[in-house]
Parts: structure tokens; sequence; C-alpha cells
């Protein structure tokens, strides 16, 4: 499989990884999920990173939470990617805590003083990570006390921060149906050079107008029709299937997986 195809690594897939090798370009890990567990944790890293190249993708920056940026745990995750060498370091555009952990991505209003709020929390993670910070467009149910599109809001925030964008596509077409707009010119008027990666995973449907992002079932073949149309818009960029719950057998995965790289190859 070409290196521009990822998986999400699951600590239960590892002792078959190691194993086996599977044709996986790069795996993409959680820093939380990592950074407690200690030397052995970290000489499985090690061994992996010998075979494949890793990305981080974090749960709990909270970069738009209310309470004061967690710098502490900041520098913990740079320490942990500088250990493994790994350049790309991804989070959600969102926020999951407020004077307590709401194990939830909460949406951002779409405001200017939103934009201001977030663009300043961002500088300051890049000046501590020393790297750029690459944010995920995630899906949300509700925009309370919105005053700018969804679209306007995430192109502010990449523009003034000077940051980048994970373009989750299973997330635009959630929302596109959700919130009544056309996923296709959402896609296009994204700035190409600022994506860097991209996600798919599949969702579930509540009613014909209410989609739930779920990470647990197969992507629709609407979605991978708008994976086709982000590459073509923007280019082939690397991208990860995620899968988080009803996880199928690592083999299941990779023929999925196997989809992305078809459609790779036909934009190329």
């Amino acid at each position: 499989m070409r290196r521009s195809v990822g998986l999400g690594l699951r600590r239960e897939f590892l002792p078959e990884v190691m194993a086996q090798q599977p044709a996986v370009g790069f795996w993409e890990i959680a820093p939380e999920n990592w950074i407690p567990r200690g030397n052995m944790a970290y000489r499985q890293l090690d061994q992996l990173r010998e075979q494949y190249p890793l990305t981080c993708h974090g749960l709990s920056l909270s970069i738009a939470s209310p309470d004061p940026l967690n710098e502490a745990f900041v520098l913990q995750v740079k320490t942990f990617l500088d250990r493994f060498q790994i350049d790309l370091y991804s989070e959600h555009l969102s926020y999951c805590s407020a004077q307590g952990q709401l194990y939830d991505l909460l949406p951002i209003p779409f405001t200017e003083a939103a934009v201001d709020y977030v663009v300043a929390r961002i500088k300051r993670v890049q000046q501590l990570l020393e790297r750029p910070l690459v944010l995920e467009n995630i899906s949300y149910y509700a925009a309370p006390g919105q005053e700018i599109t969804e679209l306007q809001f995430i192109q502010q925030v990449l523009e003034q921060a000077d940051c980048r964008l994970l373009l989750d596509v299973n997330n635009v077409y959630v929302n596109s149906i959700n919130h009544g707009y056309d996923a296709k010119a959402f896609i296009a008027s994204l700035p190409s050079e600022r994506i860097v990666y991209g996600h798919i995973a599949g969702h579930s449907e509540e009613a014909p107008d209410l989609l739930v992002d779920t990470h647990g079932s197969d992507v629709r073949s609407e979605v991978w029709a708008l994976l086709d149309y982000a590459y073509q818009q923007h280019g082939v960029f690397n991208t990860v299937l995620e899968r988080d719950f009803n996880i199928p057998p690592l083999a299941q995965l990779l023929n999925e997986a196997a989809h992305i790289e078809s459609a790779q190859q036909a934009i190329r």
C-alpha cells in the first residue's frame, strides 16, 4: 500500500502488526494513549517506527476551552513528538474541557471573537511545540450564537494562526446533510496549501436529515465520492481510515484502506 494511506493504530493490533508488518503506509497514534504507559510501550513504538512512519492525532488539547491552556500538557506532547521524531501533530478544532473533562468534542461558536480567541491559543501551542499545529474540522450538531459560517470560521483560523488543516471528509459530508450546505462547494473553498492530510470514516443515519459521525461502520459510497472530489480539487493528500467502534479484524480494515489507494491512483 502506498505511503500516503494510513490507519489508526489500536494497541490490540500491535502484536499482529509487529509479526506480519502489513502493507500500511503510516500509522496514526494518539499521544495520550502512549505517554503514560512507560518504557515497554516506548520500546514497542521504537520497533514500530523502524518499519513505519508515525503521525500523532491528539484527543485532549481542547484548543477552544474557556480554561487556561494546559501548557504542561503541550510540553509533554512536544517531548513525545521529539522522542519519536514525529513531525505531524493534529488535533480537533473544538474543545472538550470546561472546569473539567467533558469527554466530547464540542463546537466552537462561529463568531469573530471566537476566531481571535482560538488563534491566540493556536499560536501559543505552535510556539511551545516548535512545529505547526494541524487542526481537524469536526462534525457538530448545533451552532449556538453563529455569526459567520463554518467555512468562514475555518478559513479565518487557518489564515490568522498560520496553522494547517486535517481535512475530515466524512465530517464535511455529515455536516452538509445536518446543516444543509453543499459539501463539494465547502471542500473546493478550502485552501489547498493548508491541507496536510485527511481522515475518512463511517457514520450512522438516524434520519434523512440527521447523520452521526460514529467511526463505527464502513465508509459510505457518498463519502468515497467526496474523497475523490477532494483529491481532484486539492491533489492527493495522505489519508487515514478511522475506525473506533465495532472494530473488524485488521485484514478487513486493510481491504477498506485499499479503497483509498485506488482513489489516489485514479487521480495520479
